[in-house]
């Protein structure tokens, strides 16, 4: 009788292996980590080059940047002198914790303090795959409908934070903006909202000071544990 190993169980097991291995990493250098997701067109792009624009430049940041084909993305986020790799996937719909562990093989993980991770344009795959990071970040811009949410639950739930983004465009779009609210809290309650128009930047200090708050308890975390 011949044994079947589920194939899909079997490669999210050994990702977890490497995700943690990561995590521990993270965790000894004080590297705050976060996996940022979305639909393709989303604004994922863009709320970066914002944040790296509004980072001092002595800040220790780093960007992988995930696609399928392409280098645009890495290209665009490059302008802002910050360290930026691309990791082109080939085809798969999502980065892994393998492909980020090969990409930070020449970075050394002392010398950043925030590590931020674009990943593939899609809301299915990447919500199965741990890449070590301290947190998840799912975008959901007007233009895509106030339903997303319920469609696609579980990077929602699995997120600590809901970035509604290209609120400029809601007099342009029938997108109801209360009921997104409501939609993401009813699959997620208690998830943070943050919603931002990147362009002009409204809602931007919102989001950056989510960003440092969470950056800050990596780091007094990890004095925590050298003081212990």
């Amino acid at each position: 009788m011949t044994t079947r190993v589920p194939v899909e169980k079997k490669v999210l097991n050994e990702n977890q292996i490497v995700a943690n291995e990561l995590r521990d990493r993270f965790r000894e250098n004080a590297v705050f980590c976060l996996n940022l997701i979305s639909s393709p067109g989303s604004g994922k792009t863009t709320l970066l080059e914002k944040t790296l624009d509004r980072l001092p430049r002595n800040t220790r940041v780093a960007v992988l940047a995930g696609d399928i084909q392409t280098e645009n993305d890495a290209n665009r986020l490059k302008r802002s002198g910050f360290p930026v790799k691309q990791i082109t996937t080939g085809g798969t719909c999502h980065l892994d914790a393998r492909m980020v562990q090969k990409h930070l093989e020449d970075w050394p993980l002392e010398d950043i303090d925030i590590l931020l991770i674009e990943n593939v344009g899609n809301l299915v795959c990447p919500s199965s795959y741990d890449l070590g990071e301290a947190a998840k970040v799912v975008l959901l811009s007007v233009t895509e409908g106030e339903d997303k949410p319920l469609k696609y639950p579980s990077i929602f739930f699995k997120s600590e934070l809901v970035v509604i983004t290209k609120l400029d465009l809601l007099p342009h779009v029938p997108f109801d903006l209360a009921k997104a609210r409501e939609n993401c809290l009813r699959v997620h309650p208690g998830v943070e909202i943050v919603e931002v128009a990147a362009i002009n930047e409204a809602g931007l200090d919102q989001w950056m000071t989510w960003l440092r708050k969470r950056q800050d308890a990596t780091s007094k975390s990890r004095t925590a544990v050298l003081i212990n």
